[in-house]
């Protein structure tokens, strides 16, 4: 593994209420300079749950998507509400939130980056089963479309042109192996 870049100098360039652009001056191993851009990492993680209402059967969301100016059929998902807040108990909350169903058991799975190059935004996928329902209040603006799918039918979602987060899609993949694994176990 080469050595890590030396940071000579670290400033913030620009800042919104949610975003911020670094800028960063290094120098690598072999004596070479670069300047490189990145969004700032958020202080709080975040958690994707893949919530299993059988072992056949996942639940997606259907919300608007600002990035993409669109609707997109994805994994209910958010930031933990502060530092203290554990990962399973924010994916019960989210799942609560976004799906109206709660979980009684959960599994983390990994943590997935998003174009690692700009960002050091990680997500952690968590497994939610054995499922209730119970509905929390969100903060989305509007009602989100809850949809029930089968797991092993990945490839109608790949087909579907608002199914696009790729993270969703590693994470769905994930679970679909583990199911494999435990009905190949029995």
């Amino acid at each position: 593994m080469p050595e890590k870049p030396t940071i000579l100098n670290h400033a913030i360039v620009a800042q919104s209420r949610l975003f911020g652009i670094e800028q960063l001056e290094l120098r690598f191993s072999n004596g070479e300079e670069r300047v490189y851009e990145r969004l700032r990492t958020p202080r709080i993680p975040a958690v994707m749950v893949v919530a299993l209402k059988d072992e056949n059967t996942v639940l997606l969301i259907r919300e608007y998507s600002c990035g993409t100016d669109d609707y997109q059929l994805s994994l209910p998902k958010g930031a933990l509400d502060h530092h203290g807040e554990h990962l399973f108990e924010a994916a019960n909350r989210e799942l609560m939130e976004e799906a109206g169903y709660g979980a009684r058991q959960f599994t983390e799975l990994k943590k997935l980056s998003l174009s690692p190059s700009y960002m050091g935004h990680l997500i952690h996928v968590i497994l939610a089963e054995d499922l209730f329902e119970k509905r929390l209040p969100g903060d989305e603006p509007e009602p989100i479309e809850v949809f029930e799918h089968p797991l092993e039918d990945i490839d109608s979602l790949l087909a579907n042109e608002d199914f696009t987060e790729a993270r969703a899609l590693a994470a769905l993949y994930m679970v679909r192996d583990i199911v494999r694994q435990r009905k190949a176990n029995r």
